[in-house]
């Protein structure tokens, strides 16, 4: 069974949903701190005179030492009709924008108080609207108890460790072999940026079968702009529609 792990991001950019594409399962994991300045609440898109706008939602206590399934959104703030808009003045006369900006329309009317939700149910959406068929979870209540477990005999104490780094490095790694083993999955599929943190070998020895994946380079007409790639999944549907996404879903390599 091949199983992703990945905390859910706002709007992600297309390898997300790539990588949704290649498993049987897909776990959106919300049990790890929250990592200020990331693609957790904050996204970009490209106007229409080709600048680069960072979109984003307002949270309350933007602290690092708070859960991603903790972190609350502002919403005395008028984020969602100013994001809209934004949309609307930019898209507006692309390829698919009806049906996309209806799309967005439906996923925002929700109110959430949390970050969680709203980045899981959009991706969720998302997926289902690109007929991606993979399962995709976002209760994470059978890993509560993971983490207690993660620092155990066997990795050493904290104190046996020599720094915070390979103690968060030990962590991961560690929390992505047991859930492998808790969903009886032998082929992990992590984005390409991983290599630096995980190694085949070592999932290999606990019988896993690690696999990166890459997304292939790409173009498409942004109205008459040059092109900018891994923007927000919102610049994509935008101008290529749901057929022509499913099609760029299919671009990518494994390593």
């Amino acid at each position: 069974m091949k199983l992703a792990i990945m905390q859910p991001y706002f709007f992600p950019y297309i390898g997300y949903f790539q990588a949704i594409c290649e498993v049987d399962k897909y776990i959106l994991y919300g049990n790890v701190t929250f990592i200020k300045k990331g693609r957790l609440n904050r996204n970009q898109i490209v106007l229409k005179n080709g600048d680069i706008l960072q979109i984003l939602v307002p949270l309350i206590h933007k602290s690092s030492n708070i859960l991603i399934s903790d972190v609350q959104i502002d919403n005395h703030l008028e984020w969602k009709k100013k994001l809209l808009k934004t949309i609307y003045m930019n898209y507006k006369g692309s390829v698919s924008f009806d049906e996309v900006f209806q799309l967005l329309e439906d996923i925002l009317q929700t109110e959430y108080n949390f970050l969680f939700d709203l980045n899981s149910q959009s991706i969720i959406s998302i997926a289902r609207f690109l007929d991606i068929q993979t399962e995709i979870t976002c209760d994470n209540s059978k890993y509560f108890s993971l983490e207690k477990s993660l620092i155990s005999s066997e990795l050493g104490t904290f104190d046996e460790l020599p720094d915070l780094m390979e103690i968060q490095s030990i962590k991961k790694v560690a929390r992505i072999l047991q859930m492998c083993k808790i969903e009886n999955s032998n082929i992990y599929i992590n984005a390409i940026g991983g290599q630096n943190l995980y190694d085949k070998e070592e999932f290999a020895q606990n019988g896993i079968d690690l696999k990166f994946l890459k997304s292939n380079e790409f173009m498409y007409k942004q109205f008459n702009n040059k092109f900018i790639s891994k923007l927000s999944i919102i610049d994509v549907l935008m101008h290529n529609g749901k057929e022509g996404t499913k099609k760029l879903l299919k671009e990518y390599t494994l390593i």
